[in-house]
């Protein structure tokens, strides 16, 4: 039973580990994500994010959509202003050690409704002197994306003006740089602008914040604690499953009578290299010679249950068989298993009827208990043939009868 629970287990943790399993469900569709980027003389960015939000379902527990979260570069953003009439507060939020800006729309928006919004704020600390070449500052943008939502479209401009070099895959339009993609759930888009050292007014011992650069980017500390919960979540599955093995292994126990114990009987088993009779070499564990059939066996050594627990060699067998020991070829450990049924005695605190325990009877039978005494009423031992006579009582009083008479003849 044990090996296929095993089994069972084994089974489960292998279809976890090899089925991909969707998590979410689409609840929303951004068609468009758009952001306009310009340098300012200090080396701040100015941000504007236009974005158009389709409602997907806002029924059950979801409900219609109000507010929303975006993830922005990292915590030293400020100078929030909403740019459209239906936002009625946007700020910066913190979320998990991550750094978002909230958007309050004006009034909830339902299932198939549309909504379009824009807002804009001011993000420093966003360049890194000499990162690509000496003498350069290049920035680099990586838009916060969206585990459960598909981005159509997402547009990044970013103005031109005094750039030295830009990610390959960007076109000139208007004074600007401008990258266009989509994306998967999930999946996030990156660009990079350089400019010279003496473009704006950069400091050069200012990097930018990357421990926050944008969402879902986990810190040190936090992988550890990830990995911390799974072991103890791992750990607790284990723990119940255990819990509910030893549950139903009790009521079968229970329920036939007995439970099946293993008795290990262990022997520790030297053999002459060869024999010392004729000298034929021994081949393996054979306990007599092929020859001359003279014993093998050097010695025997019963292995006591403690004696076991401390050699991890012998404790690791578990099946009956003959096994070598350690690195002596003419030493071998011997293992017998044994099944055991170990009756189930059920006790109770309670009694029923007038019964006795021997050990307080009342019955003073000379059966030594052997009367058991099982019941009130009339159960001595006078009804048993104790004493093998296979005499009934009216004989005995015969007997006894016709002894007197003698007596007094």
């Amino acid at each position: 039973m044990k090996k296929r629970i095993t089994l069972l287990i084994i089974a489960l943790f292998a279809i976890l580990a090899f089925t991909k399993i969707d998590t979410y469900a689409a609840t929303d569709e951004i068609i468009g994500y758009d952001m306009v980027v310009t340098v300012n003389d200090d080396a701040s960015l100015t941000m504007t994010y236009v974005v158009q939000w389709k409602v997907l379902e806002s029924g059950g527990s979801i409900g219609p959509l109000e507010w929303i979260k975006i993830g922005i570069p990292n915590k030293n953003a400020s100078d929030f202003v909403a740019l459209t009439t239906n936002i009625k507060e946007v700020g910066k939020m913190t979320s998990g050690g991550e750094v978002f800006a909230r958007v309050d729309l004006d009034r909830p928006y339902y299932e198939g409704e549309k909504v379009t919004f824009a807002f804009a704020f001011t993000q420093n600390n966003m360049y890194l002197v000499n990162k690509l070449e000496e003498g350069y500052t290049t920035y680099t943008f990586t838009p916060g994306w969206f585990d459960d939502i598909a981005v159509d479209r997402i547009t990044i401009s970013w103005a031109a003006d005094k750039a030295e070099s830009w990610s390959s895959d960007a076109t000139i339009e208007n004074g600007y740089l401008v990258w266009k993609s989509s994306l998967a759930p999930g999946k996030k888009y990156t660009v990079d602008v350089t400019y010279p050292n003496d473009a704006y007014g950069f400091d050069l011992t200012r990097t930018k914040d990357e421990a926050n650069e944008s969402k879902h980017r986990l810190n040190a500390s936090q992988m550890i604690a990830v990995l911390i919960g799974g072991i103890f979540i791992i750990a607790y599955g284990f723990f119940w499953i255990f819990v509910v093995y030893k549950v139903i292994k009790a009521v079968y126990d229970s329920a036939r009578g007995f439970s099946i114990e293993k008795k290990y009987v262990r022997e520790k088993i030297t053999y002459f290299e060869s024999c010392p009779h004729c000298g034929a070499p021994r081949k393996d564990a054979q306990s007599v010679c092929e020859f001359c059939g003279a014993s093998m066996i050097k010695s025997k050594e019963v292995i006591k249950e403690s004696e076991a627990k401390k050699d991890r060699e012998i404790r690791k067998h578990k099946k009956s068989g003959m096994y070598s020991y350690s690195s002596n070829p003419n030493v071998f450990i011997s293992v017998r298993v044994n099944e055991v049924k170990k009756p189930i005695v059920h006790t109770s605190s309670g009694s029923r009827g007038g019964g006795h325990s021997c050990a307080h009877s009342s019955c003073a039978c000379a059966c030594a208990c052997a009367c058991a005494c099982a019941g009130g009423g009339r159960a001595g031992c006078t009804n048993k043939d104790f004493y093998n006579t296979n005499l009934k009582l009216k004989q005995l009083e015969l007997k006894k009868k016709k002894t007197d008479g003698k007596k007094e003849a």
